[in-house]
């Protein structure tokens, strides 16, 4: 992976909210259990290289969602510090009903790097649509996590196989697919080569 220029570079972290919890005490299984974790070291990462921080949260609008309430507020290792923005979303774009791309712009931001939940649906389409708007979008696929989810024909699909068609769709087209290894490295890079 090329150097990133840490002034011209945003981390998108995507619905990492207590709702995600709820579901998974729910009995419905994941993937990328420590996937938490990685967010927290990006957030490390791009605070110590002095780069932009986005922080997105869900705020449900249908009768039974849980994205409502004490389930809205943010995963502890993931909350926002002094000076990072958050936006709310209620659809699964993280550019839908909000100043999300104006605020990227606005700021010079080229390259945009997602970290979240679920990756086939908020971050999934938050990729797909920084793409589409013609970032430099990178999808950290060991900060991003997904349930199993049943299809139209009853039959249930794995968490991890999900994860991988989301991965699949992305890739080349839409994004570029790293780990979070790469990510800490490339800041490390850009921060040398932009100081």
């Amino acid at each position: 992976m090329t150097p990133i220029d840490p002034h011209a570079t945003a981390l998108v972290v995507v619905d990492v909210q207590q709702a995600f919890q709820v579901i998974e005490r729910g009995g419905t299984p994941r993937n990328n259990p420590d996937a938490v974790e990685r967010i927290a070291e990006l957030l490390a990462a791009f605070r110590t290289a002095g780069a932009a921080i986005i922080h997105i949260r869900h705020r449900g609008t249908s009768p039974g969602s849980v994205f409502k309430g004490q389930a809205c507020e943010p995963v502890a290792a993931a909350r926002e510090i002094d000076g990072e923005p958050v936006l709310w979303k209620t659809v699964n774009s993280s550019f839908i009903g909000t100043d999300l791309e104006a605020r990227l712009r606005r700021t010079g931001i080229r390259t945009v790097v997602v970290c979240g939940a679920t990756t086939n649906h908020c971050v999934e389409t938050t990729v797909r649509m920084a793409g589409n708007l013609g970032f430099d979008t990178r999808l950290v696929a060991d900060a991003t996590w997904t349930f199993d989810r049943e299809g139209p024909d009853g039959l249930v699909h794995r968490a991890a196989d999900i994860q991988r068609m989301s991965e699949a769709n992305l890739s080349g087209e839409f994004a570029e697919i790293v780990a979070t290894s790469e990510i800490q490295v490339a800041l490390r890079s850009g921060a040398t080569i932009t100081s």
